[in-house]
């Protein structure tokens, strides 16, 4: 077993129970909705997607399979974004839902990417001269290392984006989902706005960017313990909270493996280009 980080092992752990709790319900869970009813052989989807998400979990979590597990989740990833995803942009291009279903997607989509960089980096190191893992590094040079680890970072950078512009959209929502005993609800739903909106600027830009991916890691984790499981925990049987609080989860997961990848950053550091 090898556990890379705190985010790689609840992320790793997140997926399994993602594929067991879709290979139970027999339907999408959170973090592969929503496909439309029409889609051809959605059941197939249905439990591929719970077979994806559970295999890969738990690959990521033995050094000899984590590399090929992490790139089978960012491929089925990336591909769910190009055909559910993309189309739901394109047939409604001005509303904030579907930018925000990508901007869901992206978060694992980096967190794998982390991953992948990560742990095929350590495959190819352990080669030896001679035995072609040299020119393997020089084609896939890009995916791995510290290369691979400011591309993982781009898509989660652009998902705080709509995530931020949600909180100024759906301002009373968001409002509303602020625990009664912090004062101030409106006020905190337009600073948790502010924050992913500037969280997503600093690590596209490379800007004290190890700080910005803390501290938006650590906003959405917040969000997941101070709203969604109090309202779980109290009962609630509405789809929506529970979905919700799923997702959340995930988000979590996603979020802190990201954060992990600028441990050798210091916190105020600036990109030199």
């Amino acid at each position: 077993m090898r556990i890379a980080s705190g985010g790689h092992a609840f992320f790793a752990a997140t997926f399994i129970a993602l594929g067991i709790l879709g290979l139970i319900k027999g339907d999408f869970t959170p973090v592969w909705t929503p496909v439309p009813q029409t889609v051809p052989a959605r059941e197939v989807l249905v439990y591929l997607a719970a077979f994806v998400s559970f295999v890969s979990g738990l690959g990521l979590l033995w050094k000899r399979t984590a590399a090929l597990a992490a790139l089978l989740l960012l491929a089925c990833l990336l591909l769910w974004i190009l055909f559910f995803r993309v189309p739901a942009i394109f047939h409604a291009p001005t509303k904030l839902d579907p930018w925000f279903g990508l901007g869901e997607t992206a978060v694992s989509v980096a967190a794998a990417k982390v991953l992948y960089a990560w742990f095929a980096t350590d495959r190819r190191s352990n080669g030896r001269p001679g035995n072609g893992n040299d020119s393997a590094k020089l084609r896939l040079g890009f995916t791995t290392g510290e290369k691979g680890l400011r591309l993982a970072r781009i898509p989660y950078g652009l998902a705080m984006i709509p995530f931020g512009v949600g909180h100024f959209i759906y301002l009373k929502e968001t409002a509303g989902l602020v625990p009664n005993w912090l004062p101030w609800h409106l006020a905190w739903a337009y600073f948790f706005g502010f924050t992913f909106l500037a969280a997503g600027v600093a690590i596209l830009i490379g800007v004290c960017a190890r700080l910005a991916a803390t501290l938006s890691a650590f906003q959405i984790g917040m969000f997941t313990v101070l709203v969604w499981i109090p309202i779980v925990a109290a009962g609630s049987k509405n789809a929506f909270v529970w979905s919700e609080t799923i997702l959340s989860v995930a988000l979590t997961a996603g979020a802190w493996v990201v954060a992990d990848s600028y441990r050798a950053i210091p916190w105020l550091a600036t990109n030199k280009r």
